[in-house]
């Protein structure tokens, strides 16, 4: 077998874009993700750098950008397998500069983004990095193209990729933040860019070797997501022929989703095939559980992520459609609340579900039903991933199998020690549970009690005492709870707690009963949104009777709800 060499040198940026190298982003690689945080950092680090001093540019000391790693032969032509993300901001960066330096400056940088022609060498012109193919016609008209700037200045995109929407954002980022400085100033820095700026460029000659490249970095904890080397991996595997078509495809379902989300399907993914613990990294699982179930890559693509990932943005948007308009919202509703559950190892089974019994939607409102209840129960009673994922694992199984999930003993459904438990968690200092269940119970069941089916959505929702925990001597609070054993009986109870949409005023527990209903627990319309406050306007006394009262209502609830 012939040796591989892999070379790796040192340049500064004007040398990088030069004839030296013909950049592409070739399909198997991420889409352009790098928003304003990340390239907003990237100039204030230069600014920092290149400092405000008259020294020579040529004399300052240089700034390392960083690696980037090729796939290149002898000839310019490069596929780019790590680095992208530099190389296009970079790009953006110099164009934005070209649109505010003087002429003959700005003609040396238009070099550094356009080759122009070699006809003895018969060299067409041409830019010196092309993006992701979907990307190409944007990146061109409106950053690297003589005057791109200035007519992305004056365009409202609606229709944007996530890729185009980040190269739009960073243009303008770096159109604001540049145009503060000074002409001479810009002048420094687009000349500090090319001339003091170094990049290792590492280059392989073949794909496999490209591969490895790209998993050593990963290990080494550069920023490469599960979906990036899992993309490399399968879509490297398709024939040429038909790759781009399957990237196409690969790249829609990633912008469906959203770069995070499409990361996390990966995990769901194993935990839908592997039905156990994790033992090793997800990358390492999907090889080997999820791959060996298709016949090839374009198998896996078809069959498997492309119909499953379509289901997991239907549980995770809560956007089912069906005929049956009512019964979808249903399922939707259940979708919503599943999503406020404070994990997501309910996804899988909800994933494998959904995509089996798509067009069955009463069957699939049956089931979502009994798996928010499940995955309620088990946050209420704190019960953690080591808990949760076996419980999920068995309910899997069970789906594959087909069994009966309506049957006692099914693992979706709750034993009777759990259901007591879920009962003692909520009855008890309910307040004093962790954050996420406690408001999570509590919107539920306000939303329950108003029979309206709706997941709030208010931008503030607190969750404030009636009972004030230390109320002042002398107030009518400690007229009606005079006992302290009372008062700390019932003063974190269900029954004692109302919820509101405004921020937590630190006076209010000083108000008696009237003004506290009065002018915070009401609006300004007299009224609350919430029906568990809207019970506590009606009460013209806060007792110790009152409270019990309602604590075993809303308990009683609560259990009716949940089956418990």
């Amino acid at each position: 077998m012939a040796r591989v060499e892999i070379r790796g040198e040192q340049h500064p940026v004007g040398e990088v874009f030069s004839e030296r190298y013909a950049f592409v982003v070739p399909p198997y690689q991420r889409t352009y993700a790098w928003t304003n945080e990340q390239a907003g950092e990237l100039l204030e680090d230069l600014l920092d750098y290149l400092g405000n001093s008259d020294e020579n540019v040529d004399e300052l000391n240089p700034y390392f950008l960083g690696n980037i790693v090729l796939i290149k032969g002898d000839r310019p032509d490069a596929q780019i397998v790590d680095g992208q993300q530099r190389l296009i901001t970079l790009t953006i960066l110099l164009a934005v500069l070209r649109s505010l330096v003087a002429t003959e400056f700005a003609e040396s940088i238009t070099y550094r983004i356009h080759a122009p022609a070699d006809p003895l060498n018969n060299i067409p012109a041409r830019y010196r990095l092309f993006p992701k193919k979907r990307d190409v016609s944007f990146f061109q008209q409106y950053v690297q193209s003589e005057g791109g700037v200035e007519r992305l200045k004056g365009q409202v995109h609606v229709d944007l990729s996530e890729s185009q929407r980040n190269m739009r954002d960073n243009t303008l980022l770096y159109l604001r933040e540049v145009s503060k400085l000074s002409q001479d100033h810009r002048l420094r820095l687009a000349q500090f860019i090319i001339l003091r700026c170094l990049l290792i460029v590492v280059t392989t000659p073949d794909l496999d070797s490209a591969y490895r490249i790209f998993s050593v970095l990963n290990n080494r904890g550069l920023n490469l997501t599960t979906a990036d080397i899992l993309k490399a991996e399968v879509i490297g595997q398709i024939p040429q022929g038909v790759q781009q078509e399957y990237t196409e495809r690969w790249e829609d379902l990633e912008e469906k989703l959203g770069a995070n989300d499409f990361s996390d399907f990966f995990g769901h993914l194993r935990a839908m095939y592997r039905k156990a613990q994790a033992r090793s990294s997800i990358i390492d699982e999907f090889r080997e559980y999820v791959v060996p179930t298709a016949q090839d890559a374009q198998h896996l693509i078809d069959d498997v992520i492309l119909p499953l990932g379509s289901a997991y943005s239907i549980v995770k948007t809560a956007t089912y459609e069906h005929a049956e308009s009512e019964v979808a919202d249903r399922v939707n509703m259940l979708l919503q609340w599943l999503n406020r559950i404070d994990n997501a190892d309910w996804a899988p089974p909800a994933i494998r579900y959904l995509s089996r019994y798509h067009n069955q939607p009463a069957r699939l409102v049956r089931f979502l039903t009994e798996l928010e209840r499940l995955a309620a129960s088990l946050m209420i009673r704190r019960q953690y991933a080591h808990r949760r994922a076996p419980r999920y694992n068995q309910l899997l199984h069970a789906i594959e199998q087909g069994e009966d999930l309506s049957k006692a003993g099914s693992r979706i459904q709750l034993t009777q020690q759990e259901r007591d438990e879920t009962v003692g968690a909520l009855s008890g200092d309910f307040y004093l549970m962790a954050a996420t269940p406690r408001n999570y119970v509590l919107q539920r069941l306000d939303s329950n009690l108003a029979e309206s089916g709706a997941v709030y959505d208010h931008k503030i929702i607190t969750v404030e005492h009636v009972l004030p925990r230390n109320p002042s001597r002398g107030s009518e609070w400690m007229r009606w709870f005079p006992s302290e054993a009372e008062r700390s009986r019932w003063v974190h109870r269900l029954g004692n707690l109302a919820l509101l949409t405004r921020t937590k005023n630190r006076l209010a527990y000083n108000y008696d009963f009237a003004t506290k209903k009065r002018s915070y627990f009401a609006t300004k319309d007299g009224i609350s949104p919430f029906v568990l406050t809207t019970q506590v306007l009606q009460e013209h006394e806060w007792t110790p009777e009152v409270v019990e009262r309602r604590q075993n209502e809303l308990i009683a609830h609560l259990r009716k709800l949940w089956r418990l």
